[in-house]
């Protein structure tokens, strides 16, 4: 365990669309059968661990994550963790979007109606603004893309460089410093 506070993201559990990769923004699409036995056991992965405070996306799908892994009384819901806006990109996969938009690149491209890599930023800045000031360690429920980003920005990074992260469902990563508060860093990623 680290001498500083860490941050640990926590990507919701399967859902229908997640599992087919159609991309899944603001839809609020539950968990699969699947996905809610991923999130339970997300509990013993966790256990033992002092959170300060649990943060959650506001969809059902990380709230209902949060809740099957023994978090959900104290999870407090924010809509800067909701996951990127995809807007006319909503519920279609990446290949039906390249059929159209060869080429294209949602960290890059962004979406049309919907947001643009640095809109993305901004929420995730905003959440690194209100963790640092907290100053402890702290457990956080959301989807794929917004954690990417969060991911870059937290390391100082543009949000366009969250397209270097892979996250699966159910997966457990870890923010936090190497020899003080000024150097930020990732401390294990992608755990499933």
């Amino acid at each position: 365990m680290s001498a500083f506070p860490e941050i640990y993201l926590v990507r919701h559990g399967e859902t229908e669309w997640s599992a087919s990769g159609k991309h899944t923004g603001l839809t609020d699409m539950p968990l699969t059968d699947a996905g809610e036995a991923a999130a339970r056991k997300l509990a013993g992965r966790l256990e033992g661990i002092g959170f300060s405070a649990v943060w959650s996306s506001p969809s059902q799908r990380a709230y209902n994550t949060a809740v099957l892994a023994g978090y959900g009384s104290a999870a407090a819901k924010k809509a800067e963790l909701s996951e990127w806006d995809y807007g006319a990109y909503e519920g279609i996969t990446t290949k039906q979007i390249l059929a159209e938009r060869p080429g294209w690149q949602l960290f890059r491209d962004g979406c049309p109606n919907g947001e643009a890599a640095s809109d993305v930023g901004l929420r995730a800045d905003t959440i690194i603004s209100q963790l640092r000031e907290v100053n402890a360690t702290i457990l956080i429920f959301s989807s794929s893309h917004f954690l990417r980003v969060l991911a870059a920005r937290w390391l100082g990074l543009s949000p366009e460089h969250g397209a270097n992260f892979v996250l699966d469902t159910a997966s457990i990563s870890v923010l936090g410093y190497e020899h003080d508060l000024t150097e930020p860093v990732i401390r294990r990623w992608n755990q499933k």
